[in-house]
């Protein structure tokens, strides 16, 4: 089975995309290989990002903030897809990346700004994760040597 390149962008890279990242590493049977990047890097990954990843089996290890540009080399993977999951991320003059992906744009809003007590909180995280959760299972059930840039972006519309 062929597997895919698809890369998570968002703002800070420290929690949707960590998320994304790690739903794709463990729950789209194989058919993805996942990385996550932002255009304005944070410090450190959301401990409660992390802490749904761990639950998830994800190797938490490897999750840490990436700025987009360390995607844009000649050395680095080529992607398959790039889905921006922020409305900055979205908003960014998008860099070029090598072998000119499909891209698409599922925004989601930033759980790390929910307030309130650490059930509230978690509960804005568990939201973004099971919407996340949704359109990664349709993605990874999809034919996907035959998709173009029109049927990704149309996935947020059967999610």
């Amino acid at each position: 089975m062929q597997k895919y390149n698809v890369l998570f962008l968002c703002t800070h890279n420290t929690s949707r995309s960590i998320l994304a990242e790690a739903i794709a590493q463990t729950q789209a049977n194989g058919r993805l290989q996942a990385y996550s990047a932002g255009v304005q890097p944070g410090a450190e990954v959301n401990p409660l990002a992390l802490e749904l990843a761990d639950e998830m089996g994800a190797n938490t290890s490897k999750l840490q903030p990436k700025s987009v540009q360390s995607f844009t080399g000649a050395d680095t993977p080529k992607m398959d897809f790039v889905i921006a999951l922020s409305d900055t991320a979205t908003a960014e003059q998008p860099p070029s990346f090598p072998g000119s992906p499909i891209t698409a744009s599922w925004s989601f809003a930033d759980p790390a700004l929910a307030e309130g007590n650490y059930i509230e909180r978690k509960r804005a995280f568990v939201a973004v994760m099971n919407g996340l959760q949704k359109r990664i299972a349709i993605l990874a059930a999809l034919p996907l040597h035959a998709l173009d840039a029109l049927s990704l972006k149309d996935i947020h519309h059967k999610a």
